[in-house]
């Protein structure tokens, strides 16, 4: 047996304790992913694939996603995965237990730290002192008043107390304070600023304008000395960035040795500081600190990802020269990017040149750590056991204590190495309140259905390994639970959901149960063709290998409120009111339930703009935030699961089928769509160039559109909802739902709607809008549909026809009438190739199948579209 065989294993089994890290963004942030190897921006980026950093971790991230060794291979993956999958391949690798998040760096398109919490047990927050200071001068002084010295103190530093008071947990609170103020005005922090030079320096600060950036030396050190109090006073930590960082900073001025008048000052000799980066290149420096200043801690983040090994090793090595143990701790330093958290939390450990492969296969920080305490134990600094306590206490033990981060520990204080109770995605302490899991899918007729799993389950198997599910279900119709004929799909054969755990919340109205959507895979890892998120996954990442677009989307989503009455001894279900359209009686009548759905949605992360009492007796319509499509897809399966669910809990029937009653107005999904490049609005003209405010992709994306939009009926409109003529009964002439094949400028009889919201320039349009798309429609294969008919447009450089700018009844002998069947749509789809390569041919044989099922059985059975209120 290998001599150092229980350190290695010690420092393979400890779930590590991120310490300082900051929030991942969306794959689609123009933050460029390069960043993930290099602190370099702007020309310098040229050179970063030339270091040694780069071309270490690039073969390694490649080597854990299995993909080609190239920037442009691992780019592909991470398209081609999702950001959820490879952040929970990144995290599952690192085996991180709990990670402390400095949200203050504004990066575009970050994720909040609530979705943080999907992929590591334990995630709380770290302060960023300037970014709130800035913050709060970024906006107006209290009754519109000038900033003073002293309204600003009373709002910051009750800010901080605020933050400080609340209970350090991880649903709120914080764990601790960090100041940039060695980017700002260097690490020789004046304790005592006057009066007189804080108020020049906040003078000064608000004479560059806004937004707000805090440089003034006297009035960063003012900030940060009264944060400290606040420190102090409620036994919080500070954290302070020293050493190296980007162009942004004066090395000369990050040396911690700059810090020995704030450390000699009596007042905060009791407040906790923790150094950070190792203060590299100042390591020594730092260590030297360490050991005479009780109130000195380190953390070596960033060292074990922008350095080469040698590097790496010398510069914790020079941190323990002098460095109690105990004040020592980890930190990845993550930021942006799920790979800087595996890059950083982990390395492989090598034994006699040949790669010993452990579970995750720890890295970075696990072999240096390793290697330094094996080289004491070799010189004689440690013993062995001394040498595991030292692992555990440098990778975990050390920063749950000092963070009092309230994790589930195993004791650790035998001369063996032990682990916390938990891994990375098992059933743990955090979740012991969680009974059941529902495991979400929407099938190709629309229809929202559930798996639900024991929690303890769900951890431990499923969400590796996924829940198996006949292909059957992905030919069901509206009408049975059957495969319908022609489908290409029956009994034989098993997908698997493998759970979606970006998706992942616990359910606001069964607070013992969580609900989480899931993708259709043949295997953990491997698509099914017919999986709906899938499908626009393909066609979203055609357009942005193809255009360099996103699409972003925003759903209205309008439904029925129906009681139960009793007539003549049978159950009916008639409308919740009988109120006119924008009512203020509606809205009040219904206003118990919307206040609990807002409640509800808030918690899910699905942002709410508006809602209104609609036309329709007891209609209603809420419209959601937009964001990209497939998040857009996802947020209206979960809005939809939150009104139904609140509406029975009042007694109620919530239903959104397109026509509830054949005498009254009926309900769609109206979508609003945008192009995004580079995080900006692209559909949106820029200067001259489009007599319509539209820009040149706009124009052919939707021109895409409106030439396939008969054919994309058959996805957004799939229900004929009775038997008279099989007329789509919501789709008609003055309707507001768009009957004829046309567009308008704010034109709400047209089913393609340009539109200007507030805030918008006169003259330019920001999005426009789909309005017939049903609340029965599959929305990731709606979604799907529309964006494969914009890559024809753009791919074939379609024009759009001259608006429409009246009711385009007046012009029924002009325009062409859309369908005004399911059998209609349904043969324009049959003569469209476009998608067949686009979405997939055997989805698209599946989509077809169920929708001459529908129509057949509709035709046959007159009262049947009665019970659909209950499936949708």
């Amino acid at each position: 047996m290998e001599k150092y065989a229980e350190l290695r294993e010690a420092v393979e089994k400890v779930e590590l304790v991120d310490a300082h890290a900051h929030n991942i963004v969306s794959l689609d942030s123009v933050f460029p992913f390069i960043r993930c190897f290099t602190e370099a921006d702007g020309d310098a980026l040229s050179y970063a694939t030339h270091s040694l950093c780069f071309k270490r971790s690039l073969r390694e991230i490649a080597e854990l996603y299995g993909s080609e060794v190239s920037l442009s291979g691992v780019e592909e993956y991470r398209r081609c995965s999702g950001l959820q999958s490879i952040t929970s391949v990144c995290f599952k690798a690192a085996r991180i237990a709990a990670i402390l998040i400095d949200d203050g760096i504004d990066l575009d398109k970050k994720h909040d730290i609530q979705w943080h919490r999907n992929f590591a047990p334990i995630v709380g927050r770290v302060l960023r002192i300037e970014h709130l200071a800035e913050k709060i001068l970024d906006e107006e002084a209290p009754d519109g008043s000038p900033w003073t010295l002293d309204v600003f103190t009373t709002i910051f530093v009750g800010k901080l107390k605020s933050f400080s008071l609340s209970d350090v947990t991880v649903a709120d609170g914080i764990f601790g304070l960090k100041s940039i103020a060695a980017y700002r005005s260097g690490l020789e922090i004046n304790t005592n600023v006057s009066r007189q030079d804080a108020e020049e320096g906040l003078a000064e600060v608000l004479c560059a304008g806004k937004p707000v950036r805090i440089t003034n030396k006297n009035f960063v050190d003012y900030i940060f000395t009264r944060s400290l109090e606040v420190a102090l006073y409620f036994d919080l930590p500070m954290q302070l960035h020293t050493g190296f960082g980007d162009t942004d900073l004066d090395l000369r001025l990050a040396n911690p040795l700059h810090l020995r008048t704030l450390l000699e000052d009596k007042r905060f000799s009791k407040c906790r500081m923790v150094l950070l980066h190792a203060s590299y290149p100042f390591s020594k420096e730092v260590s030297h600190l360490a050991s005479v200043y009780p109130q000195v801690y380190l953390d070596f983040g960033l060292v074990t990802s922008k350095l080469s090994v040698n590097g790496m090793i010398s510069s914790v090595k020079e941190l323990l020269e002098l460095a109690p143990i105990k004040k020592v701790m980890f930190s990845t330093d993550g930021y942006a990017f799920p790979e800087t958290f595996y890059l950083d939390g982990c390395r492989r450990i090598k034994r006699s040149n040949k790669i010993h492969a452990k579970k995750s296969c720890a890295r970075k920080a696990r072999e240096v750590v390793f290697t330094v305490l094996r080289d004491a134990c070799v010189d004689g600094d440690l013993s062995i056991p001394q040498a595991v306590e030292a692992a555990e206490d440098i990778l975990a033990k050390n920063a749950t204590q000092f963070y009092k981060i309230n994790v589930a520990m195993e004791s650790i204080d035998s001369k063996h190495a032990r682990c916390p109770k938990f891994m990375n995605m098992t059933y743990n302490s955090s979740q012991n309140d969680i009974a059941l899991v529902r495991i979400i899918w929407v099938d190709a007729s629309g229809q929202q259905r559930c798996r639900v799993v024991p929690a303890r389950r769900f951890y431990d198997v499923v969400v590796e390994n996924g829940v198996g599910l006949t292909f059957a279900c992905m030919g069901m119709t509206s009408t049975i639970d059957g495969p319908a004929d022609g489908t290409n799909l029956s009994g034989v054969g098993e997908t698997r959901l493998v759970p979606d755990l970006s998706t992942k919340y616990r359910i606001p109205w069964a607070k013992q149960e969580e609900m989480v959507l899931a993708d259709m895979h043949l295997k953990p890892g491997k698509p099914w063709e017919y999986c709906p998120r899938e499908a626009l996954r393909r066609v979203s990442k055609v357009l942005k290998d193809e255009f360099n677009l996103v699409v972003n989307a925003g759903f209205e989503a309008e439904f029925y409120l129906l009681k139960s009455i009793l007539r003549e001894g049978k159950e009916e279900w008639v409308p919740f009111d009988s109120f006119p359209y924008c009512s203020t009686s509606a809205f009040d009548a219904a206003s118990p339930i919307f206040h609990e759905v807002l409640h509800a949605l808030q918690s899910l992360n699905v942002s709410v703009e508006q809602l209104h009492a609609e036309a329709g007796k007891g209609q209603f319509e809420m419209a959601l935030g937009h964001t990209v499509c497939s998040c857009a897809a996802d947020n209206l399966i979960f809005t939809h699961e939150v009104i139904k669910a609140f509406a029975r809990r009042h007694g109620l029937l919530a239903t959104f089928v397109p026509k509830y009653a054949l005498d009254d107005i009926g309900s769609g999904s109206h979508v609003h769509i945008s192009l995004w490049e580079n995080g900006e609005n692209v559909f949106m003209a820029s200067g001259q160039g489009s007599c319509y405010g539209i820009s040149k992709v706009g124009e052919e994306f939707m021109a895409g559109v409106l030439h396939h939009l008969p054919s994309i009926l058959a996805f957004t409109a799939p229900i004929p909802n009775r038997t008279f003529a099989l007329c789509y009964d919501r789709i008609q002439p003055n309707t507001w739902s768009g009957a004829y094949q046309c567009w308008g400028q704010e034109n709400r009889e047209a089913p393609l709607r340009t539109a200007c919201p507030p805030g918008v320039p006169d003259g330019l349009v920001s999005n426009f809008e789909i309005k017939s798309f049903d609340g029965c429609a599959n929305p990731h294969l709606g979604l799907a549909s529309i964006i494969a008919s914009g890559i024809d447009g753009l791919r074939r450089h379609l024009r759009l026809p001259k608006p429409v700018d009246e009711n385009p009844s007046n012009l029924h002998a002009e325009l062409q009438r859309l369908p005004t069947s399911l059998s209609e749509s349904l043969e324009a789809l049959e003569k469209d190739d476009v998608f067949k390569d686009l979405i997939g041919e055997k989805l698209l044989v599946a989509i077809k199948g169920i929708r001459k099922a529908e129509i057949y059985y509709y035709e046959k059975n007159e009262d049947a579209y009665k019970q659909l209120i209950h499936r949708y």
